[in-house]
């Protein structure tokens, strides 16, 4: 196979160890080599990338082209246009949800750079979640059935976005009609994705085919093995990260597969410039810096086995980066990752806590006004009637509710004024063993009642997060926690909620309602949570530091 493509180079990753207690919002990240050994991909968190504090919508002129003309002669950065087409009556594995209503939800979530977003249908979301996106990235969703309509209208307006856009993203497109159509009407488009599609719809990239051999409906699935230029390696590697991504079937995966190829094909994408490697100057700083750290870390089995593991991941596996730091975890994987990370920032990242989506925190409980003591207390939940505060039902990061058996403590320290939260979770290790593992968060009230400021040291590197109270219901049957944070020397931010009850079981249906309108002030679908693994959950390391205390001003009954 050759390609006639000139991709930017593919990103090499600016890596760190996977760490805290909930994953990354988006995705991990490919490994950069150092000599001998390997930094791994940082932190079990869901990335997401900073937006800007204003967003519009781009206003609609005549023809894509005579956008494009106003936007040169303005001197603004290049629009990224998108249109999907989705196959009528698709279903996906996220749950069922409709493919249609999926790409929707990933426009309005997609905070990576400029975007602004158009919907086939507005409705009220949009509003809502303009406010955290930006204004340069657009993207417009259509089923084909409007292929076999007599809509000559919306047809036009189809075939005017094609005209414009810089990706196709095809999924579940099977209708030869439709085939046929888009075969005819996107022969322009420099960038095409199929997903899930008929064989004859082929994927561009750079304006040149990509010859794979299908499988299972993944166009990517297998690539030929024969030696390639350099540059056409790249490209490979990157249909190969965007085909691993695309198998995880998950939403904030999926929108992972547009940005890497917008960052390769069309412009930079502002969250990835903390995966760019700094070559020599990593390595300088950490043999000038780190050095017994490194050495030690070298000649440490399970240290070194815990790097070459890593290595071995997926760039976009999450759960096998922190597979191979449960099987290995040692202090001197932790002495390693605290000097050349934490304490000297070798890999010269900088991540911030991202400030939108802002979650209002929930005003009132049992008909009182919230402060910050009854939000404490909340947290602290059934601790003192059960052994736990509360036990995770299921959350948004498919990477975190891979982990079984998640339980909760919240406690007020010995120290005053001091509380704390206590994660116990369990983890497989590579040699398929299910391990506990114990993390220690410093909590500190933040200035609106109902949120905190979360910070804890975890495999070497410190994430600093900010946690809300979204709702608890009045009988603490169940409540939800949206949570945003930055590993700031691993270069990721992140975002995501869980869902949690005293028994790690599901809200009863008549608290459906209320649950949904909770998900949707954090713009969470209920489609996107991950259901934990509570099954199996004997012997946890509960129990409290001496000298603990509990509730404050809630009186929590014995629970049976």
């Amino acid at each position: 196979m050759i390609l006639n493509v000139k991709p930017q180079a593919l990103l090499e990753s600016k890596p760190g160890f996977p760490l805290n207690r909930r994953f990354i919002q988006i995705t991990g990240y490919p490994y950069r080599r150092i000599h001998r050994f390997i930094i791994p991909a940082f932190s079990r968190r869901k990335i997401l990338p900073s937006a800007s504090k204003k967003a519009t919508i781009t206003a609609v002129l005549g023809t894509e082209a005579e956008r494009s003309e106003v936007e040169q002669s303005r001197g603004a950065p290049p629009l990224v246009r998108i249109v999907a087409v989705v196959g009528d009556g698709s279903v996906s594995p996220l749950k069922s949800a409709p493919w249609v209503e999926i790409e929707r939800q990933k426009n309005a979530k997609s905070a990576f750079g400029h975007i602004s977003i158009i919907f086939q249908h507005e409705n009220a979301e949009l509003a809502q979640r303009l406010k955290w996106v930006d204004d340069g990235y657009e993207m417009q969703v259509f089923t084909d059935s409007i292929l076999q309509s007599n809509d000559k209208e919306t047809v036009e307006n189809l075939q005017r976005k094609l005209s414009g856009a810089n990706i196709l993203l095809n999924i579940a497109v099977t209708n030869q009609e439709s085939v046929k159509w888009i075969q005819t009407n996107s022969q322009n488009i420099p960038n095409i994705l199929c997903f899930d599609s008929s064989p004859t719809l082929r994927t561009k990239l750079g304006g040149s085919f990509v010859q794979t051999e299908p499988k299972k409906g993944n166009i990517f699935s297998k690539l030929p093995i024969i030696p390639q230029p350099q540059k056409i390696k790249g490209s490979m590697e990157l249909v190969k990260t965007v085909s691993e991504a695309w198998e995880r079937q998950n939403t904030d995966d999926i929108r992972f597969c547009l940005l890497v190829i917008i960052n390769a094909y069309i412009k930079p994408v502002p969250i990835l410039k903390n995966l760019r490697a700094q070559g020599f100057s990593t390595l300088n700083c950490m043999i000038k810096n780190c050095g017994p750290q490194v050495l030690k870390c070298l000649l440490d089995s399970d240290c070194r086995n815990a790097l070459q593991c890593l290595n071995k991941c997926s760039p976009v596996d999450q759960v096998c980066n922190y597979q191979c730091i449960a099987s290995y975890e040692s202090p001197i994987l932790e002495e390693f990752s605290l000097c050349v990370l934490q304490k000297h920032n070798c890999l010269c990242l900088d991540a911030k806590i991202p400030e939108k989506p802002y979650v209002e925190p929930m005003a009132r409980f049992r008909g009182e006004d919230l402060s910050h003591k009854l939000a404490e207390d909340l947290f602290v939940g059934w601790l003192g009637g059960l052994d736990w505060s509360w036990r995770v039902v299921s959350g948004q990061n498919p990477a975190y509710d891979q982990f079984p058996c998640q339980y909760q403590l919240f406690y007020r320290g010995k120290a005053r004024g001091s509380f704390w939260y206590e994660p116990v979770f369990q983890v497989r290790t590579l040699d398929g063993d299910l391990v506990w593992r114990r993390r220690k968060y410093r909590v500190k009230r933040a200035k609106v009642v109902g949120t905190f400021n979360f910070s804890v040291l975890d495999s070497g590197v410190v994430s600093s997060e900010f946690w809300t109270i979204v709702d608890v219901a009045d009988d603490l049957s169940w409540g939800l926690f949206h949570y945003s944070g930055a590993a700031r020397v691993a270069g990721q931010s992140y975002t995501g909620a869980v869902l949690v009850s005293p028994t790690g079981e599901y809200p009863i249906e008549r608290e459906r309602e209320r649950l949904v309108a909770a998900l949707d002030r954090c713009c969470i679908k209920e489609w996107e949570l991950f259901n934990v693994d509570n099954c199996s959950c004997s012997g946890p390391p509960l129990g409290l530091p001496e000298g603990s205390s509990l509730h404050s001003v809630l009186r929590i009954p014995a629970k049976t």
